[in-house]
Parts: C-alpha cells; sequence; structure tokens
C-alpha cells in the first residue's frame, strides 16, 4: 500500500503510430520517501528511463510531469509539478516547475508521474485519465499558440480536461522552446523542444481517482496555519508589487544586467519599475490554483489587452537589451508567450546577438541594442526557424556562439548552455557560485544563493567559504521545496524550514520523518543530478561561468568595482566540491551511488 499522499507508480505512456499504450512503473517506497516527488523523483526516472547518452529530441527520450505527495491538499501553493527530461538546450538534466489546475488532474488521473515516450505519425494530443491513455490526431492545431490549443482541445473534448500545450516554436524545435497551461509556463531548458519532437501538441488529463492523506484533520489544521502565516510580511512584496519590485532594487546595488552583462545598473529602469506600472497600468491581481499569496501582476498594454510581468520577462527583453519602452517589453513578452519562447534564453541569445551586430560578427544591422521592434523581428524569427538569423538564434547562445565563432562565447551569457538570469554574478558572488555549480545550468530557482548577498550574511563582492556555504544552504532548500512541492515564495514564511517541512510531509504521507532525514533527501536530490549529468557529459569544466565575468570588472554605481577572477570563482567551485563530498573532479563517489537508489 502506498503512503498517504501518493499512487506508488508512473504511468509510462509509449506513443507510436497513431496510437499509444500506458503502462504501469512501480515506485518502491524507498524512491518515494528518499526523492519525495516533484523535482527529485523526476531525477531518479531520468537516471531508470533515459538511455545514455541519448538525444533529447529522439523519440525515445522521456519526458516527464512529475507531481508530489501534496499535491490536491488544501495546503497553500501546493497545486504545482515538475516537468523533467534531458534538455536539448543544454544536453544535461533540465526541470521546470509550473502551477496550474493541470496538477491537480494529473495526479488524480492515478500516478505520481507520467512519463511520455515515442513519437506520432502526426501532429497529435495525447489524452489520459481513468479510461487509459489515448492519442488523437489534431492537425488543426498546428501552429496555435498554447492558449489557443488549450481553448480548442477544450471545445473537442470537453471541459473536464486540463491541458498542457506548447506553441508554435515547440513544434519547430527550438531548444528553448516552452509547456504552457492555464497561461503559466515550464519555461527553461526546451521541454517544449522535447514535446514537439514527440509529435504531441498538447497533454490532456481528467481527474479520474482520490487520493488519501494519513492525517485528514492534522492536513486540514495546517493549512489553516500556513495560510495564514503566508498573508504576512513575508510574502507582502510579492503581493503588493510583485516579482517586478526587484528591478529598482537591483538597479540600486548594480545587480541588474544592461546591454549583454556589460553593465550592471540602467539608467531608464524606473520606466520599466513595478512602482511605476503599478501607477499607471497596473489592472489585476492573480493568483495560481491554490494558492493564497497572489503574487501574479497584470499591466494594461498600449492598444488593449493586459500582460502579466515578472522581473525575469522584463529583465531579459528589457535592459538586458537595451530597450526601455515599457510597451516594447510588454509586446517582446506577449509574443514569447505566443510563440512559447523562454523570456529569459530568448532576451539572452538577443542580446548576445546584438553584441555581436556591433562587433561585425553577425550582418543584420537593424538588430541593434536599444531597438523595441529589433526584438519582435528577432522574435519571429526565431519562433518560425526563419533561414539564417531565426535559425542561428533558436540553437541558443551557446550553440550560436559556436557557430559564429571569433570567440564570441566568451561574451554568450550562458552557463552549461542555459541563459542566465537577472543577476549580475560579479556583483552577487554568493549567487555567482550557485549559477557555477548548478546542474540545471545558469539558473536563479535552484539555486537562490543571491538571497546571503542581498541579506547582507556575506560580503557580496568578496567570494571565498562563507560563499560557498550560502550556495550550498539554499540549494538543498531549494532541493525539498521543488520535490515537495511548494513555491518559493514561502520560503521566508518558515522559521525552521526542514522542521516544519517534515511536519507537512508527516501529515500528508504518515512516514516519521525528522529535520535530518529531509536534508540527507536534499544532498541526495543534489547529488543524483550531479550523477546524471556526469552520466552525459558533463565534467568539471563545465562549472564556470563566461569569460567575461571572470576577466572584466564590473564598475558599480558606488565608484567600486566588482572583480571575480577565475581563481576566486574556482577556490569557491573546490569548495564546494568538498562540502558536497565530491572528489577534485566534481565527481560523485561509489557509496553516493548506492545512495541514490538507481536499481530499486
Amino acid at each position: 500500500m502506498a503512503p498517504g499522499g501518493f499512487f506508488g507508480q508512473a504511468l509510462i505512456a509509449e506513443v507510436g503510430g497513431r496510437t499509444a499504450t500506458g503502462t504501469a512503473f512501480e515506485l518502491d517506497e524507498r524512491v518515494l520517501r528518499s526523492y519525495l516527488g516533484g523535482v527529485g523523483l523526476g531525477t531518479w526516472l531520468m537516471h531508470r528511463l533515459a538511455p545514455p547518452g541519448g538525444d533529447p529530441l529522439a523519440p525515445e527520450a522521456p519526458l516527464a510531469f512529475v507531481f508530489s505527495s501534496l499535491v490536491g491538499t488544501p495546503l497553500t501553493t501546493s497545486a504545482k509539478f515538475a516537468v523533467v527530461a534531458k534538455s536539448p538546450l543544454t544536453g544535461l538534466l533540465t526541470d521546470a516547475l509550473a502551477s496550474s489546475q493541470f496538477a491537480i488532474s494529473g495526479k488524480l488521473t492515478g500516478h505520481d508521474a507520467i512519463v511520455i515516450r515515442g513519437r506520432a505519425d502526426e501532429l497529435s494530443v495525447l489524452l489520459i485519465d481513468g479510461a487509459g491513455v489515448r492519442l488523437e490526431p489534431a492537425p488543426e492545431l498546428a501552429g496555435l499558440p498554447a492558449a489557443e490549443a488549450e481553448t480548442a482541445a477544450r471545445e473537442r473534448f470537453g471541459r473536464g480536461w486540463r491541458t498542457a500545450a506548447i506553441g508554435p516554436a515547440g513544434e519547430r524545435g527550438v531548444r528553448y522552446a516552452t509547456i504552457s497551461h492555464d497561461g503559466r509556463h515550464a519555461g527553461r531548458g526546451g521541454l517544449g523542444a522535447v514535446l514537439g519532437a514527440k509529435n504531441i501538441k498538447a497533454v490532456l488529463v481528467r481527474a479520474a481517482t482520490k487520493v488519501s492523506v494519513a492525517d485528514p484533520a492534522g492536513v486540514v489544521a495546517a493549512a489553516r496555519d500556513l495560510r495564514k502565516r503566508s498573508f504576512g510580511p513575508a510574502t507582502a512584496k510579492y503581493r503588493e508589487l510583485g516579482t517586478l519590485a526587484n528591478l529598482l532594487a537591483f538597479n540600486a546595488v548594480s545587480t541588474l544586467p544592461t546591454r549583454n552583462f556589460t553593465a550592471a545598473t540602467f539608467d531608464e529602469a524606473p520606466k520599466l519599475a513595478a512602482e511605476e506600472l503599478h501607477e499607471m497600468r497596473g489592472v489585476a491581481r492573480n493568483s495560481c490554483a491554490s494558492c493564497s499569496i497572489g503574487c501574479e501582476h497584470i499591466y494594461s498594454r498600449k492598444g488593449g489587452g493586459s500582460q502579466r510581468m515578472e522581473y525575469e520577462n522584463v529583465f531579459a527583453l528589457g535592459p538586458l537589451c537595451g530597450v526601455s519602452d515599457p510597451d516594447d517589453v510588454f509586446a517582446a513578452s506577449a509574443r514569447c508567450d505566443e510563440l512559447g519562447l523562454d523570456t529569459i534564453s530568448a532576451g539572452g541569445t538577443i542580446a548576445w546577438a546584438m553584441e555581436c551586430v556591433e562587433r561585425g560578427l553577425i550582418d543584420e544591422p537593424w538588430l541593434r541594442f536599444g531597438d523595441g521592434a529589433a526584438i519582435l523581428r528577432a522574435l519571429d524569427a526565431i519562433g518560425t526557424r526563419a533561414p539564417g538569423l531565426g535559425e542561428l538564434l533558436a540553437q541558443g547562445s551557446r550553440r550560436a556562439a559556436e557557430i559564429v565563432g571569433h570567440d564570441s562565447i566568451e561574451f554568450a551569457p550562458q552557463v552549461k548552455g542555459l541563459e542566465l538570469p537577472g543577476y549580475e554574478p560579479r556583483s552577487l558572488q554568493s549567487m555567482a557560485l550557485g549559477l557555477a555549480v548548478n546542474a540545471r545550468g545558469a539558473d536563479h530557482n535552484r539555486s537562490g544563493a543571491y538571497e546571503a548577498d542581498l541579506s547582507g550574511e556575506v560580503d557580496r563582492l568578496d567570494g571565498g567559504a562563507a560563499h560557498v556555504a550560502a550556495a550550498i544552504g539554499t540549494e538543498d532548500r531549494a532541493a525539498v521545496m521543488d520535490s515537495m512541492i511548494l513555491c518559493k515564495f514561502l520560503r521566508g514564511v518558515f522559521t525552521e524550514p526542514f522542521t516544519e517541512w517534515a511536519e507537512l510531509l508527516r501529515l500528508v504521507t504518515g512516514w516519521s520523518v525528522d529535520d535530518a532525514e529531509l536534508r540527507s533527501a536534499a544532498r541526495r536530490i543534489v547529488r543524483a543530478k550531479r550523477a546524471f549529468n556526469l552520466r552525459e557529459g558533463a565534467t568539471a569544466a563545465d562549472d564556470t561561468l563566461p569569460a567575461r565575468m571572470l576577466e572584466t570588472p564590473l564598475e558599480l554605481a558606488s565608484g567600486r568595482s566588482a572583480v571575480l577572477s577565475a581563481d576566486r570563482l574556482q577556490a569557491m567551485v573546490s569548495g564546494y566540491y568538498l562540502a558536497r563530498g565530491l572528489d577534485e573532479a566534481g565527481r560523485v563517489s561509489a557509496d553516493d551511488l548506492v545512495d541514490l537508489l538507481l536499481e530499486v
């Protein structure tokens, strides 16, 4: 019998030709307890099901939608799921989290994960419910934005289905295409391209059962308490202004990447700030499914309509490309949504191309920093993989730099092939380490080490041993939150996170779990990610940052210079390896491999 909150099985959906079949894949309780669900369980599934050295876009490459024990409970922010696969952008493990009713309906098909393999003969949709798995041709959905594909699928199959779909970029194999649902996106690493390579436009799920919890009354009481705390000061910023509130704060401390990381302040940042837009453009606030925080802020667009804006898409399509007109940034963000493109990778790749144009390496004189219309033109070329520039930029900045050459890789804003988020590593040196060693590549959600830098716990301009400890601490906390799964915006609500998370797990699952066991699970999940990447050819040489970050000092608004030398970063990386129990080449030990339960 499965523990509370789990079904004890994954569904393997094999797609071939014009049909699909479903097979139950048993999940041992030791695996569930060791990996918790979500990203952790997805990582274990990739070890077991992904062919070593396989092409991420090959039919046999698995794509997993993974749930957790908390999904379907009244605990706030728990209606989340992870999508996990080998990334076509990085060639390494990738995962993306998203919130929507798809999470609840997907789990209540009776599975802790849904893994898709194979390829359909024609563009199709995959339907999963209590009756099993079936494939339906859907050529009429070709070329539609994900939102329109969702609407069309609901009209065709009924309102009881929840849909995750790809846009045109996913159909065309753009390496940073997204999977979308209810207006939200599993965005990073090209998961939409993996689904598109299977000739599947959308996955539809319909709830067919219920899942029990070990202590129903205890879960309700915990949910009531957590909901109350979620309205407190720890989440006030997100409720009042959303993540875009970071823009002016980051600009003030010289950590807002501008013009492809050639600067860390943007003179025209106030035009894009949440404070200005909230006053002039704010029209609504919204929440994810089963969430009491309500961080989503909606702004009006020039000419009508509205757009959800977050810090990362504003940074990537605004300051990173030198664009300050909010209407241009809104339009670019909307275009990414329509095409199904990760905004961070799109903005980073375009910013790199703009610098290449400046340097005479790409002959597209219209593609200039500060030109909002140029961004829209470039996005359209990427989304359609137009010959020439579109095909080049659809590869992401690392592959594009390898094609262009002339040392353009030195200023390509990526780690392991994944474009950098909106944090300047030279002025946030705990974050610099977190970005360098993270399994997914340059990522702020799986390594929130900027928290230590910005809190004053460490000297953010002088990386050392304290920064190593800070990076490991935030990485461990993220591993648990991403596997249970809970929203990161709740992190400040918990006074003793591992203890409180263990209690939530006990109430749901019935396990007698404590904070020490959860800390061990965090370390196991981090090691399992690294072990997968090592299996796929990653080496210690990948745990670094672009040459620009390590060779060029950054002038700060204060008049100081931020310097992150290659030697300093390497010293922190070596310290990270030692603290993680890795060898000097960053490899996982044989004993650790046994602990990963890969043979279960």
